[in-house]
């Protein structure tokens, strides 16, 4: 039995089903399954201490993480503001005692000097709000980590579904920016961006690649209401055009998980 199939076999079984229309019962997993499959890239070895950025209510990639560090590891869970189900997902799953969770800005870590053997941000760029931010984070990361490992998704579409996942992922920016005044969710970048940001950050870039996930994804889709809470008419109008066609190519053609970019850095 290979290391995915072990994980698939010993631990997702433990994660419970979520009844979250309209994604299916077992979204959860297949994510987590996607994270396990990219942190191959990563190099992590048992009994490694790690510091995850961006953990979020879900722990998507802290379970595969605390997984494969082992029970002499650790992971340090970081997150500012996003702890919905995250004790009641690594507790589920059989892995508390592997990880700490703790609510502070990434932008500002408090640890001073490199604690870590490996920092990871697993699709959090898209997260960060803007370049300043990014080059920020990933600057502490390099800072208090003897090496980091980053992964996103990329605005590539080779299939039906990867470009009904893009066309819909994409309306989150546009959404949020109209009805906020800013943008969150950003579009994904290209490998060749991810780079620049690290470089910028001060890393030296290790190693990088692509890899195909070959699963479904399902957290492009943002409710119909939130469009229609556009003030601004002509922007509500579009945006809702935009939806209605994204949301009639979902139910056609399924969501595809797109290629995923992955580099591995240091100071």
């Amino acid at each position: 039995m290979n290391s995915e199939e072990k994980f698939k076999n010993e631990i997702l079984p433990k994660i419970p089903l979520r009844n979250e229309p309209p994604l299916p019962n077992n979204w959860l997993q297949i994510e987590m399954l996607e994270r396990f499959k990219v942190l191959q890239f990563a190099g992590i070895k048992e009994g490694m201490n790690i510091l995850e950025i961006g953990c979020g209510a879900h722990a998507i990639s802290t379970v595969p993480l605390a997984y494969m560090v082992g029970e002499t590891g650790r992971v340090v869970a970081v997150d500012l503001a996003r702890w919905t189900y995250f004790k009641e997902i690594i507790k589920s799953a059989g892995l508390w005692r592997r990880v700490i969770p703790m609510k502070i800005d990434a932008q500002n870590l408090p640890f001073p000097f490199k604690s870590f053997d490996l920092a990871v941000l697993i699709h959090g760029i898209r997260s960060l709000r803007n370049e300043e931010t990014i080059v920020k984070v990933i600057s502490e990361m390099l800072r208090v980590a003897d090496e980091i490992f980053i992964a996103e998704s990329l605005p590539i579409a080779r299939t039906k579904g990867q470009e009904t996942h893009l066309e819909m992922y994409n309306l989150r920016e546009e959404i949020f920016e109209a009805l906020y005044g800013r943008k969150d969710d950003l579009h994904y970048f290209q490998l060749e961006k991810l780079i620049e940001f690290v470089e910028r950050a001060g890393g030296k870039i290790k190693e990088c690649g692509t890899f195909e996930p070959n699963l479904p994804h399902f957290l492009a889709y943002i409710p119909r209401k939130y469009a229609e809470k556009i003030r601004d008419t002509r922007k509500r109008e579009i945006l809702l055009k935009k939806w209605e066609s994204a949301c009639e190519k979902l139910q056609k053609y399924g969501e595809e998980h797109p290629p995923v970019g992955w580099i591995k850095a240091k100071e």
